[in-house]
């Protein structure tokens, strides 16, 4: 903080006071919580204790600003000197073990992590010990004061403003600065979108002025109409072309994905969407205008004009009027429905249900303008046929669900029986149907397994509206016999099953193929969580069944689903890239799921190609695969729990780089929990180090289970971004998958560095 800043919040502190305080002007414990919003009862506690100088259980002003002047101009060691007393729960001059065990546990309270009572000892005898020099059973602030001077970072927190330590995060200040779209960085990384974008104005302008030329005759207000009736015509085949998924997955492994802005697909169509909106709106209102100045002259009225077929408006028996209302009318609907307060709000089956009002509308489009056939027909038919394979690939060849796996934070793991022809890239994503859920809709999901997976593959769908929830809660309904009238047949059938695998598995005689069918069955080992006891269940009964595990949260079942796809997405570049960065926010990391099971495999064979190769000297190996030397895995999530979704695949990787490499870890895992306290934070210094030592220690995060750390708080993007830049591993690519408001903020720091960004849309 500067001093500006400081002198802001002193002063937003004493108006605080001054609201809160009585006739007496002084504070109680209480209202101490409510003027400075410290909610952890420990810590406001100890605060309070020690700003009440005089002892009297209440705090003056005078007293307040007292103690918050001294943090604020104070140097180091006054600031060391009150962490020491906040941990001097007694007031001893010394930290004992069950003092210290006191606060590293209102840390973790603090904090929102949820640690065993043996391993919260841990934590306090590993730093307890660290810090007691002497072994005399207590911790002096000299002693304090040397353990910190082990963690640089902890010390360089110590030299910002006191006052951050008390600071509520709705009165943090934000830095003023330029405005990303008037920044030259914004116009070169988005060079193909802005340029996409001027084509597209200018040829909707071009529409707008040939049409009301060619009606000038009609007076303004007809021309009007029929310029935006001429755009119409163009945007209302093109919002179609956009949403061609078959067309555009194929097109991206072409060099028109280096022209045309293809990652962009779902933004231009949101794009066009209000596009149509507007001119719907323009077009409307100026033929109600010029209807109304007609009926005025004689002949019909307004409402005859609009309602009804007898003034003979249109090349349909005079309908034009009335398609005009009704498409007007589902136009608003759709676009109203297709809001992100709509979808984000566990809504999603409105959206998707207004949505195929599109059919209705192409239908009214047809008998409503004479010209609009023209420049449907091609577009239409191609769409058509897109539909027609779709609907042909999602019927051949039975797909099951062969098992499911609830895991915490309400996702749900499916398993999915994987046909022959069914081939996808990673990170690509599926449209399934099922039927016991619901019989006509169509829900897309990424594909969080990886490709050279040969039987199964996976989706993971977290609990956020109506029919993600109901898929959980089936699911998690208890065995009962009338859903699995022959459960000891269908064990015996999975085990006979299991045994020709494992002689199918005998007659594989490369090295490779042995290496893969090992690793994927590990991987699958690996993830199943929370499993225990034999397994039960078959894969082969056509009729719905499901079968548990020991324990609810792992079934077996045969049920009947349907796919459409795989569809690609921006991932798909990841495997040309350099130096791949892979940045995944909460359940947004099922994509990147698949990718680094993809990567580790080609990365594996190319090793076991060329065993005497580093990282550096690979780079003159053709490898038509993978041109990757360095891969950075960013997951962010906001508790605990979260983590749980795919630790154990990521505990697979970790053992897999063990070794290590000459030229450093070819991928790199960075963790973060949002919920946790950053290491600026007072209250979490201790347990930042506890957390630390005893990683060093076991050698794992106490979190997570992996070799890598949990970084507390949120990343500091720019830092990130700037070891990212200085590893000098060749070009970087970002690739997101998660909120858009993270989206907006990660784009900004790559168009500041010259990183291709690239952000998961379905």
């Amino acid at each position: 903080m500067s001093v500006d800043e400081d002198s802001r919040w002193l002063e937003w502190v004493k108006k605080q006071f001054e609201t809160i305080a009585g006739d007496d002007k002084e504070i109680d414990i209480d209202e101490f919580k409510t003027a400075l919003k410290v909610k952890e009862s420990f810590f406001a506690e100890r605060f309070f204790a020690l700003f009440d100088s005089d002892g009297s259980g209440s705090i003056s002003l005078d007293e307040l600003l007292k103690a918050l002047n001294l943090l604020i101009h104070g140097d180091e060691t006054d600031k060391l000197r009150f962490l020491f007393q906040v941990y001097d729960v007694d007031g001893s001059g010394s930290i004992d073990p069950d003092e210290l065990r006191t606060v590293l546990k209102s840390c973790l309270q603090e904090s929102a992590i949820s640690l065993p009572e043996e391993k919260l000892d841990d934590l306090t005898l590993v730093l307890f010990e660290s810090a007691d020099k002497d072994s005399s059973g207590s911790i002096t602030f000299e002693e304090l004061k040397a353990e910190l001077e082990n963690f640089p970072e902890v010390m360089e927190n110590l030299t910002i403003s006191a006052a951050n330590w008390l600071k509520p995060p709705d009165q943090e200040q934000k830095k003023s600065q330029t405005p990303r779209y008037l920044t030259r960085a914004y116009w070169q990384n988005n060079s193909r979108k802005l340029l996409f974008l001027c084509g597209y104005v200018l040829l909707n302008l071009m529409l707008f002025v040939a049409a009301m030329l060619y009606h000038r005759k009609g007076g303004g207000w007809f021309m009007l109409a029929k310029g935006c009736g001429q755009c119409l015509n163009f945007n209302c085949t093109f919002v179609m072309v956009l949403m061609l998924r078959r067309c555009l997955t194929w097109l991206r492994a072409t060099w028109v994905v280096r022209i045309l802005p293809l990652d962009q697909n779902i933004l231009l169509h949101q794009i066009v969407g209000y596009a149509i909106l507007f001119f719907t709106l323009v077009h409307t209102a100026a033929h109600v205008i010029n209807f109304a100045q007609k009926s005025q002259s004689g002949g019909f009225s307004l409402w005859e004009y609009l309602l009804t077929t007898r003034p003979g408006i249109g090349w349909v028996k005079g309908t034009a009027s009335l398609t005009g209302v009704i498409l007007q009318l589902l136009i608003c609907l759709m676009v109203f429905c297709s809001s992100t307060f709509v979808r984000r709000s566990g809504h999603f089956e409105v959206f998707y249900w207004t949505h195929l009002s599109y059919i209705w509308v192409w239908i009214l489009l047809i008998i409503h303008c004479a010209n609009f056939w023209k420049w449907f027909v091609v577009p239409g038919f191609v769409f058509l046929l897109e539909k027609i394979v779709g609907i042909a690939v999602s019927r051949i060849g039975g797909l099951y669900i062969v098992e499911v796996n609830l895991l915490p934070s309400k996702v749900t793991h499916l398993v999915i029986r994987r046909p022959q022809f069914f081939q996808f890239k990673p990170g690509d994503y599926i449209y399934i149907n099922i039927p016991v859920i619901a019989k006509y809709e169509w829900h897309p999901f990424t594909i969080s397994s990886a490709p050279e997976q040969p039987d199964t593959m996976w989706l993971h769908v977290r609990s956020m509206g109506q029919w993600t929830n109901r898929l959980y809660e089936y699911f998690r309904q208890p065995e009962s016999q009338a859903v699995c009238p022959k459960r000891l047949a269908t064990s015996l059938r999975k085990r006979h099953q299991e045994k020709r695998q494992q002689t199918n598995q005998m007659f594989l005689s490369s090295e490779s193929q042995k290496a893969v069918a090992s690793n994927q069955d590990d991987t699958i080992k690996l993830t199943m969580f929370r499993q225990n006891g034999s397994q039960s269940g078959s894969a082969s009964d056509p009729e719905t069944q499901v079968s548990a595990k020991s324990g609810e949260n792992h079934r077996f079942c045969n049920i009947k689903c349907y796919v459409d796809g795989p569809y690609g997405t921006p991932t798909r570049q990841i495997f040309a890239s350099e130096h791949a960065v892979l940045i995944g926010a909460g359940i947004g990391i099922t994509p990147f799921a698949s990718i680094l099971q993809s990567i580790m495999y080609r990365y594996r064979m190319r090793k076991h190609t060329y065993p005497n190769c580093s990282s550096t000297g690979c780079e003159n190996v053709k490898d038509s695969d993978m041109r990757l030397r360095k891969v950075d895995f960013i997951w962010i999530n906001r508790d605990q729990k979260s983590f749980e979704w795919f630790v154990s695949l990521l505990t697979k990787l970790e053992m897999e780089q063990a070794d290590g490499e000459p030229e450093g870890q070819f991928l790199e895992m960075h963790m973060y929990m949002t919920s946790a306290l950053s290491k600026n934070d007072m209250k979490a210094i201790g347990l930042q180090m506890a957390l630390d030592l005893l990683a060093k220690k076991e050698e794992k995060d106490s979190i997570t289970g992996l070799r890598t750390r949990t970084q507390p708080g949120r990343p500091k993007w720019e830092k990130v971004f700037q070891k990212l830049s200085e590893e000098n591993k060749g070009k970087v690519h970002v690739f997101y998958c998660g909120a858009p408001a993270l989206a907006k903020v990660i784009k900004a720091q790559c168009e500041h560095f010259g990183f291709n960004f690239y952000k998961e849309n379905f």
